[in-house]
């Protein structure tokens, strides 16, 4: 009997195992056709973009960003794109961000200006509220929000705003270039990038007919102006802690024409030090990415199980050919991510590992989140209950 209920067992886990392979291949193969279909904008026919063009505002929201928000407006005003304008938002910061804006804008009066927010209304984040209050003070064609840890090269707003014009990109995400101080930091990052994949693909990002294709990145989000009003703008997301994605996802599915592209270099940002650093940032939002859905996020950390961890656990010779198809693929898509992101495919190898590290971040954000009966976000309590009244449709 027990014999018997073995190699039943074993039947669906050589079966389970050649569905997992034969899935990862399907992505590899996939990716392999879809990547090179998004635009990389440091190929050589965006060298001679103009240094001018329409009207754009950079919106920089800050809380307590002492120790980076000064480099990141530096990297701003040697921006090779001169029909720009800089809105600097110290959003009630308690250390000295709010005069480091100040000390830049006195040098570059006519290209930097700076708002103070001092108190939050109730029903609002504190970044929703500063982003929705600077787009208001500002009147020009475009919008570009970042972040303030955020680090530019000279020529990633001209590009950027070439590739908008020339596509007619309503919504514009130039994705970012990690930078990584360690090794363990590299081996998650790159993960959660070839896991990202999964959720949603950048080659499918022009089409809008996939409406669950959208990608919003906090580091750079360019919109139309006459867009961003007309989904709502942050006013419409007033509660919700992933805004990027949340008004990408509008843009998206209002069927209006969003973009992605590569551009190594251009925007550059460093997560956190160290794998663990990323856990704790992961700790904070990432429950949010799930709608604060119990079920869902249990369903992906299984998904994670299943795909990432256990295809390596070989304990018969009939898991011996997934498991070998599983994690060639899983390495064809670091290396084609890596073309654009720098990131050795190395890190493939250590893909169960960083696995395992999301899975404990996914499951720590969900038990803290519950715990504590909401978010902390940016030094603000925002209950649960009050969180999950506003949260944005998935798709």
């Amino acid at each position: 009997m027990m014999l018997h209920l073995w190699n039943l067992v074993l039947r669906v886990w050589v079966v389970q195992a050649w569905v997992v392979g034969l899935l990862w291949a399907w992505k590899a193969i996939e990716a392999a056709l879809g990547l090179p279909k998004v635009p990389d904008l440091l190929d050589a026919g965006w060298d001679a973009a103009p240094a001018s063009g329409p009207a754009l505002t950079v919106i920089v929201p800050a809380l307590n960003e002492a120790e980076n928000v000064g480099a990141c407006l530096e990297s701003l005003l040697k921006q090779e794109y001169t029909s720009l304008e800089i809105l600097a938002v110290d959003d009630r910061s308690t250390d000295g961000t709010g005069a480091i804006m100040d000390s830049f804008a006195a040098r570059y009066p006519d290209r930097l200006k700076v708002l103070h927010i001092t108190d939050l209304p109730v029903g609002w984040l504190g970044k929703t509220h500063a982003m929705a209050v600077a787009a208001r003070e500002s009147t020009s064609e475009y919008l570009l929000f970042t972040d303030a840890d955020i680090l530019f090269g000279p020529d990633a707003l001209r590009r950027s705003m070439a590739y908008a014009v020339a596509s007619q990109a309503d919504h514009l995400v130039t994705l970012p270039t990690l930078v990584l101080k360690r090794w363990d930091e590299a081996a998650l990052l790159s993960f959660f990038q070839v896991c990202a994949m999964w959720a949603s693909r950048p080659w499918k990002v022009a089409d809008p007919k996939a409406k669950r294709d959208a990608v919003g990145v906090g580091a750079f989000n360019l919109i139309r102006r006459d867009v961003y009003e007309g989904v709502g703008g942050f006013e419409a997301l007033r509660m919700e802690i992933i805004e990027d994605l949340g008004i990408a996802r509008r843009v998206k599915r209002a069927g209006l024409r969003q973009r992605v592209a590569f551009g190594r270099g251009l925007v550059n940002v460093h997560w956190a030090p160290g794998a663990l650093g990323v856990v704790g940032v992961l700790t904070k939002n990432i429950f949010s990415a799930f709608q604060f859905r119990i079920p869902l996020l249990l369903f992906a950390c299984g998904w994670l199980l299943a795909f990432c961890v256990l295809p390596v656990v070989v304990i018969a010779p009939g898991l011996m050919l997934p498991a070998i198809l599983t994690a060639v693929s899983v390495v064809s898509l670091y290396i084609g991510l890596g073309r654009h992101s720098g990131i050795s495919a190395w890190n493939g190898l250590l893909a169960p590992i960083a696995a395992l590290l999301l899975i404990y971040a996914l499951l720590r954000s969900m038990v803290t989140t519950l715990r504590q009966g909401g978010v902390v976000w940016r030094g603000t309590f925002y209950p649960l209950a009050e969180l999950k009244r506003h949260v944005a449709p998935m798709w």
